[in-house]
């Protein structure tokens, strides 16, 4: 029994150690969380503080922590985030961009083809057909440093005078 009755005569050193390492964690990691938790271990100092028994004070910090991590972290990260920029980047910012193909490509013979954005890059068809030059393809997926393209319905050279 003398052992509970010191962790409850120091528990707020406890505490203090808690909110202290949620807020470090919290600068490291920026994603609200740590932040949530450290506000339920301010819950349950206050609750020792009062003079409330340890077990208690650990369900009042872990119902304070859970409440803000359900009910106001959400809103907090939407406005948080509410400025991002949602274009996609890398590789994804080339899936479905058109481009022209510079050399004779198939599925297993490798071409060129020069993308919308400037880019010239090692190409192979997505399906068992042939795609000559000068015709006009999309980006399906990168397969490494490949764009795995397949030819959309016009070709370069094809206007409406031919």
């Amino acid at each position: 029994m003398d052992v509970l009755s010191a962790f409850d005569t120091w528990a707020w050193i406890g505490w203090l150690v808690l909110i202290l390492v949620f807020l470090v964690v919290e600068m490291l990691t920026g994603e609200l969380t740590f932040l949530m938790l450290s506000v339920g271990s301010v819950v349950g100092l206050a609750a020792d503080l009062v003079g409330a028994p340890l077990w208690l004070q650990v369900i009042l910090a872990a119902l304070a922590a859970g409440s803000l991590l359900t009910f106001l972290r959400p809103p907090l990260l939407r406005r948080l985030h509410r400025g991002a920029d949602t274009r996609p980047s890398n590789v994804e910012a080339l899936l479905g961009l058109e481009g022209l193909v510079l050399s004779r490509m198939s599925p297993s013979v490798a071409g060129q083809v020069k993308l919308a954005n400037g880019d010239v890059w090692t190409a192979r068809a997505e399906t068992d057909t042939r795609i000559d030059p000068a015709t006009r393809v999309e980006v399906v997926r990168i397969d490494g440093a490949t764009a795995v393209v397949r030819p959309t319905q016009q070709r370069a050279h094809d206007t409406a005078s031919d």
